[in-house]
């Protein structure tokens, strides 16, 4: 008998929103470059009332890593984040910078 082992990914959506003085200092094309490093999708821009909002999909725990990427480069600007863990949406995709 052949046992073969199946390893079942799971494939989560976070959508966060970071406050603090995260606009006009790299903060979206820091979290691009490690989203695409990292082989995410979804999409980073900044909102009107000064904060950031970032949605990625992909392994859960790599998303999870991504975010800690985040903190660790963008910490100094990054007074609160709020994060919620969801169903995928988007699928297998891009991640990208909305203006």
């Amino acid at each position: 008998m052949i046992y073969v082992k199946i390893r079942i990914m799971a494939v989560k959506r976070a959508e966060v929103e970071y406050s603090g003085a995260v606009q006009r200092v790299g903060f979206r094309f820091t979290a691009e470059r490690l989203a695409r490093r990292a082989g995410l999708s979804g999409y980073v821009k900044n909102l009107y009332n000064g904060g950031v909002e970032l949605a990625a999909e992909g392994e859960e725990a790599v998303v999870r890593a991504f975010l800690d990427d985040i903190d660790g480069e963008m910490g100094r600007y990054i007074d609160g984040r709020s994060v919620e863990w969801l169903e995928p949406k988007e699928g297998p995709g891009r991640f990208e910078i909305k203006f």
